[in-house]
C-alpha cells in the first residue's frame, strides 16, 4: 500500500499534476504526469531513455485525434524531501496575495530530474452535431477560431472532423518544435531562445501573409494553425497586428496548446477591431475568455459548471449553438430592430399631428390633443402592440432558418438597422402625420357637423385626428408583422378598442374631470357618418404609402427573407436551397449568392 504524502495540483499554467508517495519499501516518489511541452524539459539526463520512442507515439497518438499525456517519476530523498516539504506547508498555508505564486514555486523545484516512464492516450470523442453545426455557422458567414489546450497534431485532426478544415484548404502552420529549437533549449540560453523564437515567429507569419496575398486572385483558402509557444510571441505587441492580419485573411484558425490567458488575450485582440466576439467553452479554462468576449456561451457538462456561472447564456450541448445563433439570433435582431423602428414611426406620427396643428393655429399654444389623450397614447393604446411584435414576430420558421443559415447575414451586415432603414421609418411617420392632419381638417372642416347644424369645433377635431393616429399607427403594425398570434390580434384591434372605451368612460366624467372629451363620442362624433368615413379614409391613405413600398421592394429589390417567404409559398424550397449550400462564406460571396438567388426568382417570374 503506497502512503499518499502531498498533491501538486493541476494548473492551466503548469500543464501538469504530481504526487508523493511512500511505498512499502519507504521509498518516497514523485510521480507525474503532463502535456508534452512540460515534462519533456524536466527529463534528467539518464530519464531520457525512451524520450525519442515516447515522442512518435504521442505524435502518432495525436494524428489519431487522441489526447495524451506524458508520465515520470523521481525517487526523493529523506532530507531533500524533509526541506521541501517545510518549505511548500509554509508556501500552502501563506495567507498572503501571492499564495498561488509561492505553492507554484516550491513545486517547480521539486519537479524536475525526472524520469520517463511512458505517454498515455484517451480518446475525447467530439459531441453529437458538431461538424453540421460548426459547417452551417460558417455558411451563415461566421468565423470560427478553436482556442484548445490540446497537442498540436490532435487539434488539426479534431479541426477535420469538425469540418473546420478541409482537404481543399491550405494550411499555414507556426510552431517552434522543430529539432533546431529543441537543442537551442537543451542549452539553456534563455536569451538566444527568446530572441531566435521571436524572429522565427516573425518570419512565420510574414511568409504566411505572403502565401495569402499571392493566392487571393485564386480564390484559395486558408487555414491557420498556430501552437501556444508561437502565440505567446505572436501576441507581443511588436507582432499582433502582423498576426492578426494573418488571421483574418484566413478561413479557419485554430490555436492549440494554448492556456486560458491566451484564450483571454487572442478574444481581446479580435474583439478589439470592432467586431462582436462569441465565446463557447466548457471548462475552467475558458473562463477568461468567456468573460472577454462580447457574448460568453458556457456549456454545462462533465467539467463542471465554472464555465456556466461566468458566461451569458447556458446551453447543454455545443450543436445547440446553431438554434441559439441562426434562429433566435436572427429573430431576436429581427423583432429588436423592427420595435425600435416602429417606435421612432409612432411617437414621430403623433408628435408631428400636434405640430402641424400648432402651426395651423399660429401657434396659440392650445394642444390640440385633451391632456390625458397625450399621456395614454404611449401607455395604453399603442404600447402593447409593439410589444408583442418585439417577442412574438419571426419573418420565417425556425425550420427554415436552419435550412437557410444566410439569412443570419442580414444581421451580420446590419440590413434592418441601418440609418437608411431608420431615416426611411422616420419619414414614413412625418408622411403619416401629413395625410393625418391635412386630410382630416380639409374632410370635416366647413362641414355641417352636429346634427344641429353646427360646424366642426375644437374638441371633435382633436377626437377625430387622434382617432385616425390611433388607428393609422396599429394598423401600420398590422403590415409590418409577419407571424400572427392570437396575442398579438388581441393586443393590436384591442387597442383601438380600448381607445373608444376610454373616450367614453372618461367623456361620461362631469366636465370638471373630461373638459374638452365631455360626451363628445356619443353626442357628436359617432353619430356622424362623416366622422367615420374621414376615419376610414385618412387610415387607407396613410397606409397606402408603406403598401406601395413593401410591394415594390418585395416584386423588384427583394430582401433574403422575402425570397424565402416567396419562394416557400410558390412550392420552390429545394430550388433556393441549391442555391444557398455553400461553406464558409464571407461577406461579399453572400452577397454573389444573393444576386444569383434574385435572378433566379426573376427568370421564374417571367
Amino acid at each position: 500500500v503506497y502512503e499518499l504524502l502531498h498533491v501538486l495540483e493541476f494548473t492551466s499554467s503548469r500543464k501538469r499534476m504530481s504526487v508523493m508517495v511512500r511505498n512499502p519499501e519507504n521509498q518516497l516518489l514523485l510521480l507525474c504526469k503532463g502535456a508534452d511541452s512540460v515534462m519533456f524539459e524536466r527529463l534528467s539526463k539518464h530519464g531520457q531513455q525512451f524520450e525519442a520512442e515516447t515522442r512518435r507515439h504521442i505524435n502518432r497518438y495525436a494524428e489519431a485525434g487522441l489526447r495524451t499525456l506524458v508520465i515520470a517519476y523521481r525517487e526523493l530523498g529523506e532530507d531533500e524531501y524533509r526541506i521541501w516539504e517545510k518549505e511548500f506547508l509554509k508556501a500552502k498555508t501563506s495567507v498572503t496575495s501571492d499564495r498561488e505564486a509561492l505553492v507554484a514555486s516550491a513545486a517547480e523545484k521539486i519537479e524536475r530530474d525526472l524520469i520517463l516512464l511512458g505517454a498515455t492516450a484517451v480518446e475525447d470523442k467530439l459531441q453529437k452535431g458538431v461538424p453540421e453545426c460548426i459547417d452551417k455557422l460558417a455558411q451563415a458567414g461566421i468565423k470560427v477560431w478553436v482556442l484548445t489546450g490540446d497537442k498540436m497534431e490532435t487539434a488539426i485532426n479534431i479541426g477535420y472532423a469538425c469540418s473546420l478544415l478541409r482537404q481543399e484548404m491550405k494550411q499555414i502552420v507556426i510552431t517552434l518544435d522543430s529539432p533546431d529549437m529543441e537543442a537551442l533549449e537543451k542549452q539553456g540560453d534563455k536569451e538566444n531562445i527568446t530572441k531566435v523564437s521571436l524572429e522565427s515567429v516573425t518570419k512565420q507569419i510574414r511568409e504566411g501573409i505572403s502565401q495569402v496575398n499571392s493566392a487571393k486572385e485564386s480564390k484559395v483558402t486558408f487555414g491557420l494553425v498556430i501552437d501556444g509557444k508561437s502565440l505567446d510571441f505572436a501576441l507581443d505587441k511588436k507582432l499582433e497586428k502582423m498576426f492578426l492580419d494573418l488571421a483574418i485573411d484566413c478561413a479557419s484558425v485554430i490555436c492549440c496548446r494554448s492556456s486560458p490567458k491566451q484564450k483571454a488575450l487572442v478574444t481581446r485582440l479580435v474583439k478589439g477591431t470592432g467586431k462582436t466576439t462569441l465565446a463557447i467553452g466548457d471548462g475552467a479554462n475558458d473562463v477568461g475568455m468567456l468573460q472577454e468576449a462580447d457574448i460568453g456561451v458556457g456549456i454545462s457538462g462533465v467539467e463542471g459548471m465554472q464555465a456556466v456561472m461566468s458566461s451569458d447564456y447556458a446551453i447543454a450541448q455545443f450543436r445547440f449553438l446553431e438554434r441559439l445563433l441562426l434562429v433566435h439570433g436572427h429573430w431576436c435582431y429581427r423583432r429588436i430592430s423592427m420595435m425600435i423602428c416602429y417606435f421612432f414611426y409612432k411617437n414621430l406620427t403623433f408628435g408631428f399631428t400636434l405640430f402641424w396643428y400648432e402651426a395651423y393655429a399660429s401657434f396659440s399654444g392650445r394642444p390640440a390633443y385633451n391632456d390625458w389623450y397625450m399621456s395614454c397614447y404611449n401607455v395604453f393604446f399603442t404600447s402593447l402592440p409593439v410589444i408583442a411584435l418585439g417577442v412574438f414576430d419571426q419573418d420565417v420558421s425556425a425550420r427554415l432558418c436552419l435550412k437557410y443559415p444566410l439569412l443570419y447575414q442580414e444581421g451580420v451586415q446590419n440590413i434592418l438597422f441601418s440609418w437608411p432603414r431608420i431615416l426611411g421609418w422616420m419619414s414614413n411617420g412625418v408622411l403619416s402625420a401629413i395625410i393625418i392632419f391635412f386630410f382630416t381638417t380639409n374632410s370635416i372642416f366647413n362641414q355641417a357637423f352636429r346634427k344641429d347644424g353646427h360646424a366642426v369645433d375644437y374638441e371633435v377635431l382633436g377626437v377625430a385626428m387622434y382617432s385616425s393616429v390611433v388607428w393609422a399607427v396599429n394598423c401600420q403594425m398590422a403590415l409590418s408583422i409577419n407571424y400572427f398570434t392570437w396575442i398579438q390580434h388581441f393586443f393590436i384591434w384591442g387597442s383601438i378598442a380600448l381607445w373608444y372605451i376610454f373616450l367614453v368612460v372618461y367623456g361620461s366624467l362631469p366636465p370638471t374631470f373630461s373638459t374638452t372629451a365631455y360626451k363628445v363620442l356619443v353626442e357628436a362624433c359617432a353619430p356622424s357618418i362623416l366622422y367615420w368615413l374621414t376615419t376610414l379614409l385618412v387610415v387607407v391613405s396613410t397606409l397606402l404609402p408603406y403598401f406601395l413600398y413593401r410591394a415594390f421592394q418585395t416584386r423588384f429589390r427583394p430582401m433574403y427573407h422575402d425570397l424565402i417567404q416567396r419562394q416557400r409559398l410558390e412550392g420552390s424550397e429545394t430550388e433556393i436551397s441549391s442555391q444557398t449550400e455553400v461553406s464558409s462564406e464571407l461577406p461579399a460571396q453572400v452577397e454573389i449568392k444573393m444576386q444569383h438567388l434574385k435572378a433566379n426568382l426573376r427568370q421564374r417570374n417571367q
